[in-house]
């Protein structure tokens, strides 16, 4: 985001909800519906306040996460039922202050398209029988077979504008409202936090109310050093309904600017007197560890907490859905005007566009989600540069343009059917439909993109559109003012619903409060819908 100022219900059969046991235990453990922050008492056995959380969930495996308030061993139980009478044991890591007390626990051999039930124990290091009170959460696998169907949502924008947890109006109701619905899993489109803006304690709204933000030390001002990127993420994790949601909905989750700061690209040095550490790639790379240390994320902790891997990779979700996550920040190009007539590097960079060519080449799902953390025809400027891939140019694709060109032909001319766009970052929803015969370029099969956001930071106008690669837009809601509150404007997010029998994909734009604002069904095999 540029801006720099402060329909269905679940099926009973394969959709079950935390059982009030799982709930009751939750709350015990979470503090209740409490938003201050976790005490953690340095006596005593190891405490697990923060919650659980679960991702990157396929058909067989899952990550947990856990944080401890002390050096702790991650144990993890899973059965089929929640009384817990047969389980599996899943050693996780030691975990210290080295990953600020934080560990992701692979569970691997898990039955597929099944409601998993786990629970986390945090053992004394140096005497496993003195172990902290258990932590319980559920998930399900991925589904092996087409019939079962697939249902998830999405969003971004955490957060943000100077919108922070509010206790007067209950914190981040949008999640307990997604909660509630029950998805198979979130998909976080990005903006997951707002490490570049400090929350005041209270705001001032046009009609005179007041909005009151739950306030910590790290929030208080930009983040800059690890552990002040570390409390962005903690600082999200005393809302309870962030925990409970935790409990109950595996995320898969990418990143955009604000997990670092505003806009920002790779060799960038800053300009702003809100920071003493100026360089950008210093900046991301405590911020990725952080972002590594607190969000299950597979190719990350693969590769060391968040310290080394890469960002993109594909989510394979049964035979129906293939999620390519994708990483718009890491190896772009600098902001410019974006009118070059050759750019090789352009918002994803050589290497993952070699990679996102040879996953989509051979995904055998039906569907293709493109998981993107930037729009593609919607104009989002960075001053007088442009910040994502549209420049508002309608002509020949130019500058980053020149990338998604050669992706959108490659598809093509590969015949990849079942691709759809998801995003969020603009701060408003809305539905394009983009079609070679109103475009400037042509050489491309017709596709859909769909935007939702905010899910718990201000509102924003609807974006320009560019017309190089013909988008119509079919549906939009935003505010009519820059950076609405949660109070003055609604949050949204998506949904979508993929039916196991006939294989059609149904696309739902969300506002907070129960209503679906648009609806989109989709046929798999056919091109331009």
């Amino acid at each position: 985001m540029s801006q720099s100022v402060p329909g269905s219900s679940p099926s009973p059969a394969r959709r079950s909800v935390l059982r009030g046991s799982l709930a009751a235990s939750a709350a015990l453990t979470l503090g209740g519906a409490g938003l201050a922050a976790p005490a953690f008492a340095l006596s005593g056995r190891p405490r697990a306040e923060w919650g659980v959380q679960t991702g990157d969930v396929t058909t067989s495996s899952g990550l947990v996460w856990v944080r401890s308030d002390r050096p702790a061993r991650v144990l993890v139980e899973t059965s089929a039922s929640e009384p817990f009478r047969r389980v599996r044991h899943h050693h996780g890591p030691l975990i210290g202050a080295g990953t600020d007390f934080t560990g992701t626990t692979a569970l691997r051999g898990l039955p597929a398209g099944e409601q998993i039930h786990y629970r986390v124990t945090l053992a004394d290091p140096d005497d496993p029988r003195r172990t902290g009170e258990r932590i319980a959460g559920t998930f399900r696998t991925a589904p092996d077979r087409r019939r079962d169907g697939v249902r998830f949502l999405w969003s971004g924008d955490i957060a943000g504008q100077g919108w922070g947890i509010n206790p007067d109006i209950g914190g981040f109701r949008a999640y307990e409202e997604m909660r509630r619905l029950d998805p198979d899993f979130f998909l976080c489109s990005g903006d997951s936090i707002y490490a570049d803006g400090p929350l005041q304690p209270s705001v001032t709204l046009p009609d005179g109310r007041i909005w009151r933000n739950v306030t910590t030390p790290e929030k208080s001002k930009v983040a800059e050093t690890l552990d002040e990127y570390r409390g962005n993420f903690r600082y999200n994790l005393l809302d309870h309904n962030v925990r409970a949601f935790n409990a109950q909905v595996p995320t898969v989750t990418q990143w955009d600017d604000h997990e670092v700061r505003n806009n920002w690209y790779p060799g960038q040095i800053l300009d702003d007197a809100r920071y003493t550490e100026k360089d950008v790639d210093v900046l991301a790379s405590r911020a990725l560890r952080a972002f590594g240390e607190y969000t299950p994320v597979s190719t990350l902790h693969a590769r060391g907490g968040g310290r080394g891997g890469r960002m993109h990779r594909v989510v394979r979700y049964g035979p129906l859905l293939d999620v390519f996550v994708l990483d718009m920040r890491s190896f772009r190009n600098a902001n410019s005007p974006g009118r070059q007539a050759d750019d090789t590097t352009g918002i994803l960079g050589a290497e993952q566009l070699a990679w996102l060519k040879r996953e989509l080449a051979a995904s055998t799902a039906v569907w293709k989600v493109l998981a993107a953390d930037m729009p593609l025809g919607l104009v989002v400027p960075d001053g007088t540069n442009i910040e994502a891939i549209a420049q508002g140019d309608p002509g020949a694709p130019l500058g980053r343009e020149l990338q998604i060109a050669e992706l959108l032909r490659f598809i093509k001319h590969r015949r990849i059917t079942g691709t759809l766009w998801l995003t969020a970052d603009v701060h408003h929803t809305s539905a394009q439909h983009y079609a070679p015969e109103r475009a400037a370029f042509q050489d491309f099969a017709p596709f859909w993109e769909f935007v939702s956001g905010p899910l718990a930071a201000g509102g924003f106008p609807a974006s320009a559109l560019d017309g190089t690669f013909g988008p119509e837009r079919v549906f939009v809601r935003a505010p009519q003012r820059a950076n609405l509150s949660p109070m003055e404007s609604p949050q949204y997010f998506g949904e979508v619903d993929i039916d196991g029998h006939s294989g059609e994909l149904t696309v739902r734009l969300r506002a907070e409060g129960g209503t679906v604002l648009f609806s989109k069904v989709l046929r798999p095999g056919r091109v331009g819908q």
